[in-house]
């Protein structure tokens, strides 16, 4: 699969298998996301693997459409370092690009995933935070749910020529 068939192969996959993922696997999704762009590269992103079943069924308790993560075989929660910042305000887009490189690499190995919101609800951060005992100056962007997928999607059109803009609105 090459990148582009990726883009449009991946699914919010919300029904996982009982089968897990591999150490491998793993850091190979951690990998692809360490390589994504950042403002100024500072890579101010850092990540919570979450495995255990107790921490999932808590970060499900904070976040209320988290269900999915009953059934997957581990939660990857995005984060950024406040304290890696050097320029104001950029950290959520480059969370954001890393979570991409995650959920299109997961794609690419036949694995599902499931981006879902943390930032910038103050209450989900909050909660997650606490559920993670996150130092003061790393704030959660996202959780994304992985394993491997009991469930397909059909494929979708979502290419509108109506959003494009040529030189001026």
């Amino acid at each position: 699969m090459n990148t582009l068939q990726a883009i449009v192969k991946r699914r919010s996959i919300r029904k996982f298998s009982d089968k897990p993922l591999t150490q491998e696997q793993l850091e190979t999704l951690l990998k692809a996301a360490m390589f994504a762009p950042t403002a100024r590269n500072c890579q101010e992103w850092e990540f919570v693997v979450v495995r255990d079943r107790a921490v999932l069924k808590r970060l499900m308790q904070a976040h209320p459409y988290a269900q999915m993560l009953s059934t997957a075989d581990c939660a990857v929660v995005v984060c950024g370092n406040l304290s890696r910042e050097t320029s104001a305000g950029y950290w959520p887009g480059d969370c954001a690009a890393a979570t991409q490189n995650i959920l299109l690499a997961a794609t690419e190995m036949g694995l599902g995933s499931v981006w879902l919101g943390v930032y910038p609800t103050e209450e989900r951060m909050s909660a997650i935070a606490d559920v993670l005992a996150l130092p003061q100056h790393v704030r959660p962007f996202n959780i994304i749910a992985l394993g491997h997928p009991a469930e397909t999607k059909e494929d979708v059109e979502r290419f509108d020529p109506a959003k494009v803009h040529y030189e001026k609105w």
